[in-house]
């Protein structure tokens, strides 16, 4: 960590200690408080020409007041220390006028870490308007090289972010750290004939020379645009589904809705209840592990400064765990599982084959590369969405389909998956490789 980084750090420690004090000072019983400072550049082109360039710095601060059981929370962008105090003020006045709640509080002190590990999060790149300029223009162009049907872009983007981010409360417990995030994506079109088509690529790192090279990226989303040309429909059938890598993470991402504490306290999921069961084929796990050095999704405690673990949350096809905040772990009679704020980097346990086996494994059927819409319903597990991607046939893939919709229940989709890839997709909260679905309906023409 450079100098600079930990005098603002240190810098910010001490404008949350304040502001608790001066929380105590109004009769809070007891406050907690996050700050967050970003410095980044962001640069757009499209077709060779400068789109947006952007340069920020700023701050904010939430805090959360509490007269026993009555809350209170206010925000500010202004990090002055007379800013805070007015911030201070509103959430006390706002927690007058609240019913009291049982549950509400801080998190019990004694989830908190006593020491704060270094996970190398921090790693400064460039903020050079420049280099963002010939990185997102050499990503373009590499695109538009690929092949002459691609013919128009949607535009290239480079940005490069870092950041200090605070967490304090009335226990006395004051922790922070920094971090950094680069990314390059580039958006291409397609025109064959009448048929025109979209896609994209995409790299993200916390170290800036972990991206992808930026013809990497440009030539990934040209050919993912190409491969989409002249895709047919399909006929209404039942058949097996593979959900590509980048987006089985997402098919992952409903059982995380599935299993957190809001939408069980509230009834709302169909997995209430289910703790401790099989919801998945027993050659199936997921892992957590937030402790990962460098990763996209580490982080040393949560959103209310409870320690993070290694856990498991599905071994061997049975659900293991809850993701918990202190509310709703109070709301349910439940420990607290230190999920406030999300989850840190799943990893789903695969079966060492690769995505042309689980081609062949599937023989013919379906393999989905985009989904569209908001067709799935947390509380009763109804799936239903607009899809693309591609007809296989034999193990190979036979060509392009669009206008499509998949359909299931994803109690039944979780345990009707056959196989999980090793083609690790390592750009998310969720690394997970391409998942065979046993049987999917298809709605077409």
């Amino acid at each position: 960590m450079s100098q600079t980084i930990a005098a603002e750090q240190q810098q910010l420690q001490e404008l949350i200690a304040d502001t608790l004090n001066y929380a105590k000072s109004k009769g809070a019983s007891q406050a907690e408080a996050a700050m967050s400072r970003q410095t980044g550049i962001s640069v757009s082109i499209r077709k060779q020409n400068i789109e947006t360039l952007e340069f920020n710095r700023d701050g904010a601060l939430g805090i959360t007041v509490y007269f026993g059981h009555k809350k209170g929370n206010a925000s500010t962008s202004d990090l002055r220390p007379e800013a805070l105090k007015v911030a201070v003020d509103a959430a006390c006045n706002i927690a007058k006028y609240t019913s009291e709640d049982p549950f509400s509080g801080p998190a019990d002190a004694e989830q908190m870490p006593e020491s704060v590990p270094d996970l190398q999060l921090y790693h400064p790149g460039s903020l050079d308007p420049e280099n963002a300029i010939e990185l997102a223009m050499r990503c373009e162009q590499a695109a538009f090289d690929t092949d002459p049907r691609i013919n128009n872009s949607d535009g290239a983007t480079f940005s490069s972010h870092e950041s200090v981010r605070l967490y304090g409360n009335s226990h006395g417990f004051i922790a922070g750290y920094p971090s950094t995030r680069h990314s390059l994506s580039c958006v291409t079109i397609a025109k064959e004939g009448d048929d025109m088509q979209r896609d994209y690529s995409y790299s993200i790192s916390r170290q800036a020379e972990r991206l992808w090279l930026p013809e990497r990226v440009g030539e990934h989303a040209a050919q993912r645009t190409i491969n989409r040309l002249n895709a047919r429909k399909l006929g209404t059938r039942k058949v097996p589904v593979i959900f590509a890598s980048d987006l089985a993470s997402g098919l992952f991402g409903h059982l995380v809705s599935a299993i957190s504490g809001g939408n069980l306290y509230r009834n709302a999921s169909f997995l209430k209840d289910r703790l401790g069961e099989q919801i998945m084929p027993d050659h199936l796990s997921i892992v957590e592990r937030p402790l990962i050095p460098c990763a996209l999704a580490s982080a040393p405690f949560d959103s209310e400064g409870v320690a993070t673990q290694d856990r498991m949350v599905v071994e061997q096809g049975v659900l293991s765990t809850y993701l918990l905040s202190a509310y709703s772990a109070r709301k349910l009679n439940m420990e607290n599982t230190g999920h406030a704020g999300g989850i840190y980097n799943w990893l789903i346990r695969h079966g060492g084959r690769d995505f042309d086996d689980l081609l062949a494994e599937m023989g013919t059927g379906l393999l989905v590369t985009e989904v569209m819409g908001q067709g799935v319903n947390t509380v009763t597990g109804d799936y239903s969405r607009g899809a693309s991607g591609f007809w296989v046939e034999n193990g190979q893939l036979a060509y392009p389909v669009h206008e499509i919709t998949i359909a299931s229940n994803l109690k039944d989709m979780f345990k009707n998956i056959v196989r999980v890839g090793s083609d690790l997709d390592r750009r998310g909260q969720i690394q997970t490789g391409s998942v065979l679905i046993s049987e999917m309906q298809i709605a077409g023409q």
